[in-house]
Parts: structure tokens; C-alpha cells; sequence
């Protein structure tokens, strides 16, 4: 196929998901799909830690959480992991879901009552391994 054009942009990244977004939209309600999000700034108004994800229907999908260094260890992660798993609730998910790569925070959510479901090998490379975690609720 000589007329396809590479295009490695953010643009074309959210254009994807638009219309996937679109055609979901023919077999279920997307508008149920809502961001949930908690940061943590230190004195300075500086972010030291920061959850995002989405809730929609049974699940709450955790895509991204990060505590600064100087923050581990002293029970932040634990309480913001709480505040979301309860504002999900809240909003009526029965589920979470999140991945973690092996060097990350897979002990941290064991801890928390996160189970693997399945581990993806040589990710992101040779010997590494992602690992995609559920809880209920």
C-alpha cells in the first residue's frame, strides 16, 4: 500500500481514539465515562504526587499514579490509592484495573489487595514484564 502516509503524531494518536470513541458510541453510552484524578502539591505548590484515570460502568481503570521520591514510604500512596478506589465506588465501579511494569509498583498494590491477571512477557523488552492487576471493589 504505496498511499499510506506515516504520521506518529499526538494529533493522529487522538484522532484515533475520537473515532474509536465514535463508533463506541453506536453500542453503548460513553457518556457515563468520566475522568477521576487526585494530585498532592508540597509547600511550594509543586505536584508530589498525582493519580489519573477513568471510571465508567463497573470498572475504574487506574492508567497513571507517581509519587515524587521524597514522598514514598510515608502512607500518600496508600491514602490517594483509598480516596480513588472510594470516589469509584461512589460512582458505582465494582472493579479496578491498572498495569504496572515489573520495577514499578506491582508489591505496592499485592499490598492493597491487587491480584495479577495476566503478565505480559519481554515487555518492554527482553526478560521484562508488565503485569495487569485487578481488585474488587
Amino acid at each position: 500500500m504505496t498511499d499510506l502516509i506515516v504520521d506518529n503524531s499526538s494529533s493522529l494518536a487522538d484522532l484515533a481514539k475520537q473515532k474509536i470513541a465514535e463508533f463506541n458510541a453506536l453500542h453503548w453510552d460513553a457518556s457515563q465515562r468520566q475522568g477521576l484524578g487526585l494530585k498532592k502539591l508540597n509547600t511550594e505548590g509543586e505536584v508530589v504526587a498525582v493519580l489519573a484515570g477513568r471510571t465508567f460502568g463497573n470498572w475504574f481503570y487506574l492508567e497513571s499514579f507517581w509519587l515524587a521520591d521524597s514522598e514514598r514510604g510515608k502512607g500518600l500512596g496508600s491514602a490517594m490509592l483509598a480516596e480513588a478506589e472510594m470516589i469509584a465506588r461512589q460512582r458505582g465501579c465494582r472493579f479496578v484495573l491498572l498495569d504496572t511494569l515489573e520495577f514499578q509498583a506491582k508489591p505496592f498494590y499485592q499490598r492493597h489487595g491487587y491480584h495479577i491477571e495476566w503478565v505480559q512477557q519481554d515487555y518492554p523488552f527482553a526478560g521484562g514484564s508488565k503485569y495487569y492487576m485487578t481488585k474488587t471493589l
